[in-house]
């Protein structure tokens, strides 16, 4: 399993009508929180788009438990529970600054080959990254 955490800031733009964060902008804080993720790793998205490898969401989980406000600091805790075959799964728990579980979720993402537009393998630099910490 590796796990890595990414910190943010909501802003005011990202809140609703009740001065809470509106619901999508959770997709959008797994976006983040996946792209610093493979970035940690040593081998970021436009690494793999240089490659000729595109990674489309093909489905998302949210779960709301409590709400998060404008100007709070988050906590995202992404996860990679098992090593990607042509798509990798990632797992979420968005938390407040003082450790409260605010959110859970999930993003299964497919790696595709942009010229053929059809899955493929994960890149071999990124399953021998992830084997380090998944096979422990």
């Amino acid at each position: 399993m590796y796990t890595y955490e990414t910190r943010l800031t909501t802003r005011y733009g990202e809140t609703d009508k009740m001065g809470v964060i509106y619901h999508a902008n959770y997709i959008n804080y797994y976006e983040i929180a996946r792209t610093e993720m493979i970035r940690n790793l040593g081998y970021p998205y436009r690494i793999m788009e240089n490659e000729g490898i595109m990674m489309p969401v093909i489905e998302v989980q949210s779960k709301y438990i409590k709400p998060a406000y404008y100007d709070e600091e988050l906590i995202i805790r992404t996860t990679v529970k098992e090593l990607p075959t042509s798509r990798i799964v990632f797992h979420y728990e968005v938390y407040s600054s003082q450790n409260e579980l605010l959110n859970t979720g999930k993003a299964v993402l497919v790696f595709m080959d942009v010229k053929t537009r059809r899955p493929r393998r994960p890149p071999e630099k990124l399953l021998q990254i992830l084997q380090q910490y998944l096979a422990r």
